[in-house]
């Protein structure tokens, strides 16, 4: 039974779906004012994988991602470049969606966006206020009354009156009580604004997720994710506002991954520390990363670090290794490796489902592949032939897949370029013979930022792409 950890209750949880056999997941995408960097690709990764398993264990996933393209930062920052706030936006969203093609990200249901749904938006804004829980104010915004709704906090643990502390209420504002938060907001000169009951204006930021959610996915959802740093005030105040509109609970099971770090602290634009996915993509390839995110547990924080990433490398090339072909001629193994070979083929099946049945455990999952990994290895060392390493190889490259890794796909080489790196390969050997270490080391680096795995044992050396 797939165990899910839900940040409402802070335990995990048996995972039960509202309709059987169907998981209707929303995790909320990035607001797009500038380049998306790794943190970014991060969640978007963890929520990947956990889509794609329970694809594997027979779900059929409906998977929303939203782009929120108008906002205070798309704005501002529209404003300070001279451009269209619109404009802007669509840039920034095209942009994302070759990273995740770049990154493996299995594409969504559906990308819904804040500017197309404001219908939606308009009537659940209304419909909060006949219900008494929104309220307009003077200045032609619209709050949320978070004293109406008693388990407002449930998310993040915090209460009212603790919150209230640390609030203030902004001169422009008009709120009955400092913790209510805007669901619409007054349009002020040269920003993108629509006609409302309330005057020209735009959603808060809260508001979009809740009735996009509602209008893709209906009153309720299994999943809803996103980093840990929206639990407040952003899940906390969507929890509030759709359930006080529909009266009914909203998500079942709240997942939130942790934040990524370089140099021990958060990677964010404000701060200025980020690595763009564009920089990135330059010096490593995307499965990299992915391995670096399935190495750890989504829940927790995550570093960044030159070490990391290539411990990370390290890790796909160790992968990588189990699926070189037996050598031409292999006599065969034995039978003892041969059933060694069957059995730790469904062992690791078994392994890996009951690690990430357990809340995702990515590198639970790993370890059993890597055993797999090593099996397959002593194998092919052993004599196996290609159809007896074939079914273990296929497994690897099943569960792999289950996680986003592409394991098979190779960078393409011309006939012509094979011979020259054969001859390159000849010169190494002949170095190695002369104890030319320096030269052979270079040749093998060298080779290896191009893409290749050199590979030195006792019948010689051998490379692969």
């Amino acid at each position: 039974m797939l165990r899910v950890y839900n940040t409402l209750t802070r335990k995990k949880e048996e995972f039960q779906t509202l309709e059987p056999g169907v998981v209707k997941m929303y995790v909320c995408g990035p607001t797009v004012y500038s380049d998306a960097h790794i943190g970014h690709a991060m969640s978007a990764i963890v929520f990947d994988v956990a889509r794609r398993y329970l694809e594997y264990r027979g779900y059929q996933v409906r998977f929303v991602m939203n782009f929120t393209d108008v906002d205070d930062k798309i704005i501002n920052r529209a404003n300070k470049l001279g451009v269209d706030p619109h404009a802007l936006a669509e840039s920034y969203i095209t942009a994302f969606r070759k990273h995740l093609v770049d990154l493996n990200v299995l594409p969504a249901t559906v990308n819904p966006r804040a500017t197309q749904t404001m219908d939606k938006i308009l009537a659940m804004i209304q419909g909060l206020i006949d219900k008494g829980f929104g309220y307009p104010a003077k200045n032609g915004d619209v709050y949320f009354r978070v004293t109406r709704d008693p388990g407002y906090g449930k998310l993040s643990g915090r209460k009212i009156n603790d919150m209230q502390a640390g609030s203030r209420i902004e001169i422009e504002e008009e709120k009955e009580h400092p913790m209510d938060f805007a669901i619409w907001k007054a349009a002020k000169p040269g920003e993108p604004a629509w006609d409302s009951p309330w005057g020209k204006g735009r959603p808060g930021w809260h508001i979009e997720c809740s009735a996009m959610n509602l209008d893709i996915l209906g009153e309720q959802i299994d999943i809803h994710g996103g980093g840990n740093d929206l639990v407040f005030p952003h899940h906390e105040n969507e929890i509030a506002q759709t359930e006080c509109f529909t009266g009914k609970q909203f998500a079942r099971y709240w997942m939130h991954n942790g934040m990524l770090q370089l140099q021990g602290e958060k990677m964010s634009k404000s701060l200025g520390n980020l690595v763009t996915i564009d920089d990135f993509l330059l010096h490593h390839e995307a499965d990299a990363l992915r391995m670096m995110v399935l190495n750890g547990s989504y829940r927790a924080p995550l570093s960044y670090s030159d070490d990391i990433m290539d411990a990370a490398e390290r890790g796909l090339d160790r992968l990588r290794s189990a699926l070189k072909p037996a050598p031409a001629g292999a006599p065969g193994a034995a039978a003892d490796s041969r059933a060694a070979l069957d059995k730790q083929t469904e062992t690791a099946q078994q392994t890996f489902i009951e690690a990430m049945d357990d809340d995702f455990n990515s590198s639970g999952g790993l370890a059993a592949l890597f055993e797999l990994v090593r099996t397959i290895n002593t194998a092919r060392d052993a004599g196996a032939t290609g159809s007896e390493l074939k079914p273990a190889q296929d497994t690897l490259c099943t569960l792999t897949g289950v996680l986003g890794l592409r394991l098979r796909e190779k960078k393409t080489s011309s006939g012509d370029a094979d011979k020259f790196i054969a001859l390159l390969v000849e010169v190494r050997n002949e170095a190695r013979k002369q104890k030319n270490w320096v030269l052979s080391d270079l040749i093998r680096d060298r080779l290896k930022e191009l893409g290749l795995g050199i590979e030195d044992s006792k019948d010689g050396t051998t490379w692969h792409w």
